[in-house]
């Protein structure tokens, strides 16, 4: 297993996550079994979103005399009501919710505290400008909460809560198919196939997405990745948008290479399916690559945007291409050209300028990204 440091919160974690929702209508020896074999595979960070009762107790009870091996985030306003998931922003009900949250875990701590799935724009002014982002600040002086998180699927809410300050992490939905997309309030535009012929669609990343990578990366905020196979449809030919079929380690290989991302919760309702994602730090590089599919897909092939995906290499002059064209893109987004990246550009050993515009690199492209003009933009962001 390969790890990252999970933004400015200094945390080392997995580049492999587990997401919870396998949990769910199973029992304590699945939970038992399935955590076990997280940990044995080299995972740390584990999503609770649940308020499930048993499930929360199953947490507890796995880490139990082994809290150090764990990176928990574990979200704030996710209640179990009348036997039921609700999802909550009435105090009564959070501060109920949390206290259970904590008795059951039992460890005194959580990670990141993740206020929990704010997707509208009402619903973001509500929280961060009342009662329920009070309370995490309050939990975080009592060292209830390390770090605070928020959970969304709408990047426009993301970078306002990024901007805001106050969270260290957000739990963001990552895939080629949904970037491709606007930000909309309504999550289940995410899920249908007529989303995907509407005129706004693009066949690159929607500008907005990339703004939030960009803004993740230059202020130190990681973005945790729920959804990397669109609930599935992307390993699926016939549901996916594309037109074609992504396998699991292409899936995490697209998120694992956007800006700010930390680590990717795998969705994994066995063990089988568990080991297929972890099995992505060992994978040869041919194994996870997603540009000749996405570049060549039957619908929505993306264009002339570099993807991060090194086809072009080896360039002729030894610049590293990709990462060229990520710090300019950083810089693009923010409209400034943050310090960290300054230095991080001023560090590489061959920069822009040393572009002798022989353009082998663009023959390689399956992107069709017009490189030799890419050089010449980043030459003149960054001065050389």
């Amino acid at each position: 297993m390969h790890y990252r440091t999970l933004g400015r919160t200094g945390l080392k974690v997995s580049e492999v996550g587990l997401g919870s929702e396998a949990f769910v209508n199973q029992d304590d020896v699945f939970a038992q079994n399935l955590i076990r074999a997280a940990l044995e595979a080299g995972v740390n960070y584990f999503d609770l979103y649940n308020p499930e009762p048993y499930i929360r107790s199953s947490f507890g009870k796995a880490m139990e005399g082994q809290r150090e091996k764990f990176i928990l985030q574990a979200h704030l306003c996710s209640a179990w009501i009348d036997s039921q998931y609700k999802r909550t922003r009435d105090m009564g009900e959070v501060k109920a919710a949390f206290a259970d949250l904590m008795s059951r875990l039992n460890t005194g701590y959580i990670d990141v505290g993740m206020i929990h799935y704010v997707d509208e724009q009402k619903d973001f002014d509500k929280v961060f400008g009342g009662p329920v982002i009070e309370f995490a600040k309050e939990q975080k002086a009592a060292g209830k909460i390390r770090h605070i998180g928020m959970s969304t699927h709408n990047p426009r809410i993301a970078i306002q809560a990024v901007k805001s300050g106050l969270v260290d992490v957000v739990m963001f939905s990552v895939n080629p198919a949904y970037d491709i997309l606007p930000p909309n309030e309504d999550i289940n535009t995410l899920f249908k196939a007529e989303t995907y012929q509407g005129p706004d669609v693009l066949s690159s990343t929607d500008p907005e997405r990339q703004a939030l990578y960009s803004l993740c990366e230059s202020q130190g905020v990681a973005l945790t990745v729920m959804k990397p196979y669109g609930g599935g449809a992307l390993l699926k030919a016939d549901e996916s948008p594309f037109g074609a079929a992504m396998t699991v380690l292409q899936c995490l290989h697209y998120c694992l290479t956007r800006p700010g991302v930390a680590t990717v919760l795998a969705g994994a309702h066995n063990q089988e399916e568990l080991m297929q994602a972890a099995a992505y730090c060992e994978a040869p590089d041919e194994e996870k690559d997603y540009a000749q599919l996405l570049s060549s897909c039957p619908a929505h092939p993306f264009t002339d945007k570099c993807m991060y995906c090194g086809h072009c290499a080896p360039c002729t002059a030894g610049i590293d291409i990709a990462t060229v064209n990520k710090f300019a893109d950083l810089c693009e987004a923010q409209g400034t050209v943050p310090e960290t990246l300054r230095e991080h550009y001023a560090a590489l050993e061959h920069k822009a300028g040393d572009c002798i515009a022989c353009g082998a690199c663009e023959g390689r492209c399956p992107f069709g990204v017009k490189i030799v003009e890419h050089m010449e933009k980043a030459k003149g962001i960054f001065g050389a």
